[in-house]
């Protein structure tokens, strides 16, 4: 469906137009054509692809969707895709995984947003409050669409290292061994989904600030620079997180393992002891007909005190060592 279609003049707004008129409106002077979308459908990018002129490849793989970020050069447009996150609790790993393919020309942008509730009016709000900005052209658009996006991985990766955060400080919790584990699994997919994201477009937005810079982001070089920092700061944050996942699944998988010892010097400690009674019961029970102390009448009470009396110390020994 068709958000908006709107029109600008050196950095101001003209009017809000029909789809219909794009055309003409491309062939003015100092006035470039901004269209959002959201779920277009076949139609209505065949419609776009006539009015822009979009190349084939580019309407083919916004049609199709599930595209790894990405920054493509044709002609003299550009195409872009970006993944939007957002926490659901209903998606997979916690994360809904959105989409938006941004068409830039020297006179137009189109935005394609796909399954992904977060819109971008905010964005076209700033962009309009900056005319002297906005006058860059669709350069400058392009520069605030990735910002907006970019900014909206920080609010989850703070999530992220807060619910790690938790996690390390239950980690030495007893018993609570199966759960942190998997808590630590999920955490790291949703990281994984992160930098996904993050990393593919860091290698790609590399090319809009230096050396070669397309003509449509002449003058915009050092915005797309600050976008990079913001994703080099998201990438190093999610490598020191990995890194500290890794550690904290290791120093669980050791507490885990100490358990076990625990439970089983608990075991060992208890056989010797039952081992000693059986020992005696063991050699007293022997039916030979010689046997000393058998006629003697304190006989079963000494052979109690004797096992309660070993077993006893065995019991105080063990208790010292922190075996029981």
């Amino acid at each position: 469906m068709l958000i908006n279609c709107v029109v600008y003049e050196n950095g101001a707004k003209l009017a809000d137009i029909p789809v219909a008129d794009i055309s003409d409106y491309m062939t003015r002077s100092g006035c470039f054509v901004w269209v959002a979308l959201l779920d277009a459908t076949p139609d209505e990018l065949d419609e776009m692809k006539h009015e822009f002129g979009l190349h084939d490849l580019a309407v083919e793989d916004a049609r199709h969707g599930h595209q790894r970020p990405k920054i493509e050069e044709y002609g003299n447009s550009l195409f872009v895709v970006l993944q939007l996150l957002e926490a659901a609790a209903d998606a997979p790993n916690g994360l809904n995984v959105g989409e938006v393919d941004v068409f830039v020309g020297p006179n137009y942008v189109l935005s394609v947003r796909n399954k992904s509730k977060l819109g971008f009016l905010g964005v076209r709000e700033r962009c309009e409050r900056e005319p002297e900005l906005l006058r860059m052209g669709s350069g400058f658009v392009l520069y605030a669409l990735m910002d907006a996006v970019v900014d909206r991985y920080f609010p989850i990766i703070d999530a992220l290292e807060a619910e790690l955060e938790t996690i390390e400080h239950e980690i030495f919790t007893k018993g609570a061994a199966k759960k942190i584990i998997k808590q630590l699994f999920e955490l790291k997919q949703r990281a994984m989904v992160l930098r996904h994201a993050v990393a593919p477009l860091l290698e790609a937005v590399g090319k809009l600030h230096g050396g070669r810079v397309p003509q449509v982001c002449a003058g915009s070089q050092d915005y797309f620079r600050d976008v990079e920092d913001h994703l080099t700061r998201i990438e190093t944050t999610i490598d020191s997180m990995r890194d500290t996942i890794g550690t904290a699944i290791h120093v669980n998988l050791a507490m885990v393992t100490i358990e076990e010892a625990e439970v089983t010097k608990r075991l060992a400690a208890w056989a010797a002891i039952f081992a000693v009674c059986t020992a005696f019961a063991g050699i007293w029970g022997m039916n030979f007909e010689h046997m000393p102390e058998l006629k003697w009448q304190y006989g079963y009470a000494g052979a109690l005190t004797l096992i309660v009396s070993t077993c006893s110390y065995l019991f105080y020994r063990f208790r010292k060592a922190r075996w029981l």
